[in-house]
């Protein structure tokens, strides 16, 4: 006989279990309370008002409506004992007793559990007092640096400090300013573990143990593992990094082992058993448990998808978390994480490529998600297949290596091939007795080659050769090769060292590279046939000439009268000239290739060899040209100082150099932004044009000549004969349209600007003034302070961004939070760095005023757009006076001005 059932709780795991609950035949109708708006009306799933919070009701609800089963999702009510009373009453319920969910609801129960039972787990205390914390803390032993609420905090109260200054705060935080509540009473802190972070479920009767495959949650809230701790913003399943050999030792020593321990101490574990672990050097050992479903982990272990909701022509599931239904109909949010977006497909690769189209095709205010999902599974992949690839080159003496594209993973693959040289950088090299650099550009001129046709490289043959060789040079050549196809993630076969006296002079020598990668056929790139006009091209980043036109570089030198020695009036400061020029190519595969498989890339040009101009149509269809603005990216210094030195003109400078480029991205519209941002969390990147076609009166053949045009007039700006000089490197920090901040970066895009803005936070997602930063091409954050626990915390996840980032100013544009004093006196003073304080602040030392005055016929509206407009002229101001260093802020707060400011 069909059951009803009745699921406990209202989030995305609740709406999962109760879709995957309503495909038994054996289940009649399934009852969510109190449920979302995904479970209100579904088929055999609806939304049930009961209070489950009084569990006698709740009992007397079950049996009058014939609920069979009742499920708990939430960690709060099994923590209250709501399977204790159901059960008492004669309701069946699945999940934990309250004693056995002392596991999750304590971790301090938790933790002496675990050293009771011998289960591996990090050194740990628990204190209920905050000095006695801090002392132990500052007294460890070892990294004690994991504060962790005891009790109860919708898992956030776990706060993962860099120092242990930082590991106090938040221990005053939880335990003084209560960020938890009275979860946080009693404080546990624990060793900090080095390794990878996996969660092992597995249902339990009391007795034995049935794992669920493995899965692993990103719970920080922005790309790259940054931003505070959420409850979780997405999950994938299984885990390539956990071989069954290490989930059979976790069964073992971690699942088995907690089930017979809580049996042997008379609460028996019947329910789902989370254990979440860190895979480390010494074996798994355990992070936390919980006693539940985790969330959204729970959302990713159906298999067999089939779509109920509105993206179901892509494949793929919605589950609701955060929603309500409105009055008369439609769908609202209600905050929180909102939905959960669920793809199943063969491969991983295609997984996140689906997953991710369908969060595309979803909007609302103020919506936040991560597009990095699965990052840490894509890097084990390409490092095993580096190692596979390694594996199979042990034929030394051999003739030949061998590789083994099925044992890669490659299903239907298509091999790609480059070969290249470094050209006359070798004579920089060898003038300057620097040669390590070089086997990067080698490895980077090829790789990215095979890259930019969606090809994984596999692996890579070097030759070198020489009148006489030199071992010390030779193995520094070697050993910089060796280290760039380890950071490009191909495998070194080898290679062929050919000393030829006679063809050689001393000291000289040449090189070549050869790589080989593999792309599914699917996957080749360009995509020409998808191509159109309008599709948007991003410029991504280099680190300075690369290794194109040396032989034109070496000539302008020649001319300037400076040497290789001599300080270089480009590059960092205090480097010398040859420093400069032999800064290595970089290599895009790892940065790229995630990019690429996700589909999202139609083409991909290297800006190699023929410069921007020439290299840019090679990945075109015949009809289409490239439009380029070049005030729209950042040109390094070194090429201003060529073209100034040099007499080149625009023509030349562009069909010889790449002109700041080292890779040029051709994506359409819907997924530039996506695109950009992805790139811009690891590398500055920039939408530098878009795609036309031809000019009126050209008939394009496939014999056409290629055709790229760079905006004249925008060149021209950018190129004003001015000596370049340092520019102060500044993030502008925002909460709403950014009105001022376009001002800023107005005024930063003009070539003789002393700011750089290389960075825009926001405390608030999808404000206006994130889209004005993106479409200028600059990295953007969001910090959200709601999602972070304490304001300290919030300080810090900013300040960490700003490090890492090299930020020198900062710039407060209608920034509607106050920061902490620590913040301001650290970026008051430290390294020299600023903090500009906008209009909201009454405090502070003024640099640049205007006065605005009050018209008889003013409304309120005209005087707040006349008080905007000279906001807009003083800000930008003030910020050039301050990079520039005319203004400087004194140890008391007051400004003392250069001479020629003064003037």
């Amino acid at each position: 006989m069909a059951e009803r059932v009745l699921v406990i709780g209202g989030g995305g795991r609740e709406h999962a279990l109760a879709w995957k609950l309503a495909q038994s035949p054996h289940v009649q109708q399934v009852l969510v309370a109190p449920g979302n708006a995904g479970t209100a009306k579904n088929e055999k799933i609806s939304n049930s008002a009961v209070s489950v919070n009084n569990h006698m009701v709740l009992a007397q609800y079950c049996k009058d409506h014939n609920v069979g089963l009742v499920v708990v999702g939430p960690e709060v009510p099994l923590a209250a004992g709501v399977v204790d009373d159901l059960m008492a009453a004669g309701v069946l319920c699945f999940g934990p007793s309250a004693k056995a969910a002392q596991l999750e609801a304590s971790k301090s129960f938790s933790k002496s559990f675990m050293d009771r039972h011998n289960i591996p787990t990090a050194r740990w205390s628990s204190f209920t007092d905050p000095q006695d914390t801090c002392r132990y803390i500052r007294g460890a032993e070892f990294p004690a640096l994991v504060v962790k609420a005891s009790g109860l905090a919708a898992g956030k109260g776990v706060v993962v400090a860099r120092d242990k200054d930082e590991a106090c705060q938040a221990v005053l935080d939880i335990m003084k300013d209560k960020a938890f509540g009275s979860a946080g009473e009693t404080v546990v802190v624990e060793e900090l573990l080095e390794g990878e972070e996996v969660s092992c479920l597995c249902f339990s009767d009391g007795v034995t143990v049935s794992p669920m495959p493995p899965v692993q949650d990103h719970k920080r809230l922005l790309d790259g593992d940054q931003g505070p701790n959420t409850g979780g913003m997405g999950a994938y399943c299984p885990t390539p990094q956990v071989s069954e050999e290490v989930l059979q030792e976790i069964q073992t020593s971690v699942l088995q082992k907690t089930v017979d321990g809580m049996r042997e101490e008379g609460t028996p574990y019947v329910g789902v058993l989370y254990a979440g672990l860190m895979l480390t050097t010494e074996g798994a050992k355990v992070l936390e448990f919980n006693c539940r479903f985790g969330d959204p982990e729970c959302q990713v272990r159906s298999s067999s998808l089939r779509s109920l909701s509105q993206v179901s022509e892509m494949g793929i599931q919605v589950f609701h978390a955060g929603t309500e239904l409105k009055e008369g109909g439609g769908v609202m949010t209600s905050g929180g994480r909102v939905l959960t977006v669920t793809a199943v497909r063969p491969t991983l690769e295609s997984a996140l490529r689906s997953a991710n189209e369908g969060v595309a095709v979803i909007s609302f205010p103020d919506a936040v998600y991560r597009r990095d999902i699965g990052h840490r599974a894509i890097a084990h992949l390409s490092h095993s297949r580096c190692l596979t690839s390694t594996q199979s080159f042990q034929l030394l003496g051999g003739f030949a290596g061998l590789f083994d594209l099925k044992a890669a993973g490659f299903t239907d693959p298509i091999l790609v091939s480059g070969t290249d040289g470094v050209g006359t950088k070798l004579k920089v090299a060898q003038a300057s007795g620097v040669h390590g650099s070089l086997g990067q550009d080698l490895v980077a001129m090829c790789v990215n080659d095979v890259l930019a046709q969606g090809a994984e490289p596999l692996f890579f043959l070097d030759y070198f050769s020489c009148g006489r060789l030199d071992v010390r040079v030779t193995s520094s050549v070697i050993a910089g090769i060796a280290d760039a196809c380890q950071t490009a993630g191909c495998a070194l076969l080898g290679g062929e060292t050919a000393e030829m006296p006679g063809v050689y002079g001393p000291g000289e020598y040449d090189l070549a590279g050869f790589c080989v990668g593999a792309v599914e056929r699917g996957a080749v790139l360009p995509r020409l046939r998808d191509i159109t006009e309008g599709d948007l091209l991003i410029g991504i980043a280099l680190s300075g000439l690369h290794s194109n036109g040396f032989s034109l570089v070496r000539q302008i030198l020649q001319r300037s009268g400076l040497r290789l020695d001599s300080p270089a009036p480009f590059g960092r400061p205090g480097q010398t000239v040859g420093e400069a020029l032999l800064t290595p190519t970089k290599i895009y595969s790892r940065l790229l290739h995630p990019i690429l498989r996700s589909g999202a890339v139609k083409a991909c040009a290297h800006i190699t060899g023929g410069g921007l101009l020439e290299n840019i149509p090679r990945v075109l269809p015949p009809e289409l040209a490239a439009e380029l603005d070049a005030c729209r990216w950042r040109m390094p210094a070194v090429f201003w100082w060529l073209q100034q030195e040099g007499g080149l003109s625009l023509d030349e400078m562009s069909r010889t150099f790449n002109c700041g480029l080292g890779a040029v991205l051709v994506v359409s519209k819907p997924e530039a932004q996506r695109v950009l941002r992805l790139l811009q969390d690891q590398e500055e990147a920039w939408i530098v044009g878009s795609l036309a076609h031809r000019p009126p009166g050209e008939t394009p053949t496939p014999d056409s000549p290629p055709y790229c045009n760079l905006n004249r007039e925008s060149a021209y700006r950018q190129s004003k004969l001015i000596k370049p000089k340092y520019r102060t490197r500044v993030a502008v920090l925002i909460s709403g349209t950014g009105t001022n901040l376009q001002a800023l970066m107005e005024q930063a895009k003009k070539p003789w600007s002393s700011a750089e803005i290389v960075l825009v936070i926001s405390n608030r997602p999808a404000v206006a003034g994130l889209k004005r930063a993106a479409l200028a091409g600059i990295q953007t954050r969001v910090v959200d302070h709601k999602l972070c626990g304490s304001r300290a915390e919030f300080d810090g996840t900013i300040d960490k961004v700003l490090e890492e980032l090299g930020v020198e100013l900062v710039c407060l544009a209608g920034f509607m939070r106050i920061l902490t004093g620590n913040f301001i006196k650290k970026w008051s003073g430290e390294c020299q760095k600023t903090l500009i304080l906008s209009e909201e602040v009454d405090a502070g030392a003024i640099v640049v005023q205007e006065a605005v005055p009050i018209l008889v016929t003013d409304t309120e509206d005209s005087l707040s757009e006349r008080i905007r407009e000279a906001e807009h002229r003083a800000f930008p101001a003030a910020l050039e006076l301050v990079c520039s260093g005319a203004a400087k802020l004194r140890d008391d707060g007051r400004i003392v001005w250069s001479h020629s400011a003064q003037g």
